[in-house]
């Protein structure tokens, strides 16, 4: 589901604000592939209480900056409201990545597949440049379908979108006044299974 401008000017000014605060308590850091130890080309930080992190140990999240040590900033308020009114799900989400692409970085298509409930949406917010967003199934392979996604945008995976293989395929240019050629994503995700459904109660 895309909600084109969820966000209005002031919303957006908003949450870069919470946003730049978050990266001064958790500095902005560089994820890395498994194995190879290649670098992403985003940068990144969390918010929430668990943060996804990649290096050469395997994709994961976990309560801690891996540089400082020291606990994710809570997720701002803006972002919790997206989750309640678009997410439609009824637990909190307990991570926020934040991600930050220059002109250069890009985004291969993959999965969100590192959480346990599948049955929570991926609910994230676009803040600055605008982007091209591509989209296939949840099959590797086959077709894929390309979205321009503008700063104050929304858009949800969910139900049989949620592992659907998306990624960015380019920033575009002089394409915000809000962040100049940059752009920030914030992506709101539940990571643990509900109590009862992990038992079976």
């Amino acid at each position: 589901m895309h909600v084109p401008f969820y966000l209005d000017e002031a919303e957006q000014r908003a949450l870069l604000a919470d946003i730049e605060a978050a990266i001064a308590a958790a500095p902005l850091f560089q994820p890395c592939m498994p194995r190879t130890g290649k670098p992403f080309s985003v940068k990144m930080t969390n918010c929430g209480t668990l943060g996804w992190v990649s290096d050469r140990d395997g994709y994961r999240y976990q309560p801690a900056h891996p540089e400082t040590g020291k606990p994710w900033p809570e997720i701002p308020p803006l972002a919790l409201r997206a989750w309640k009114e678009l997410g439609l799900y009824p637990r909190p989400p307990e991570a926020c990545l934040v991600n930050v692409y220059d002109l250069a970085a890009r985004m291969g298509l993959h999965q969100d597949r590192d959480e346990e409930d599948f049955a929570a949406p991926v609910v994230s917010l676009s803040l600055g440049a605008t982007c091209v967003f591509r989209f296939g199934a949840a099959t590797r392979g086959g077709k894929t379908q390309s979205l321009e996604l503008r700063s104050g945008d929304a858009l949800v995976l969910g139900g049989p979108a949620r592992l659907a293989y998306h990624g960015i395929a380019r920033i575009i240019p002089g394409s915000s006044d809000l962040l100049e050629d940059k752009r920030i994503n914030l992506t709101l995700r539940r990571v643990t299974m509900p109590p009862c459904a992990a038992t079976g109660a």
